[in-house]
C-alpha cells in the first residue's frame, strides 16, 4: 500500500477538545467493535478494511459501518488505494482526547 502524504499537525497543536468534542468521540468509542478497530489500528500505521474484517467476528457491512462511524467522527483516516480501502488512526486527535480524558479524570 503506498503512504498517503497528508499534513498531521502534532498533539501540541491542536486546540483542547471541547467538552462537547469529548463527549462525541467517547460516544463514538462506545462501542465494542468501535474499539476493537481502534485497537487494530494502533498497531497498524495503516490497515485495509478486509484486513479489519478477518479480525473481527462480524461481516464486512457491519465492520465497515462501524468504519464510516469513527472516519464520520474523526477518529480514523480513510484513503482509496488501487481501489481498496485502507484506514489509519487519526493519532494527533487521539492524543488530544487521550489529555482531554485525563485531565478529566485526575482525582
Amino acid at each position: 500500500m503506498s503512504s498517503v502524504n497528508t499534513f498531521q499537525p502534532s498533539p501540541q497543536e491542536i486546540a483542547p477538545l471541547s467538552k462537547e468534542a469529548v463527549a462525541r468521540l467517547c460516544k463514538a468509542l462506545g462501542h465494542p467493535a468501535r474499539m476493537a478497530i481502534i485497537e487494530i489500528l494502533k498497531t497498524d500505521n495503516q490497515c485495509l478494511c478486509g484486513r479489519i474484517v478477518k479480525q473481527l467476528p462480524l461481516a464486512q457491512s457491519t465492520v465497515s459501518q462501524h468504519l464510516k462511524y469513527l472516519k464520520d467522527c474523526g477518529l480514523i483516516t480513510g484513503h482509496v488505494d488501487h481501489g481498496a480501502r485502507g484506514y489509519c488512526l487519526n493519532r494527533p486527535l487521539m492524543a488530544a482526547l487521550q489529555r482531554s480524558l485525563s485531565e478529566l479524570l485526575k482525582f
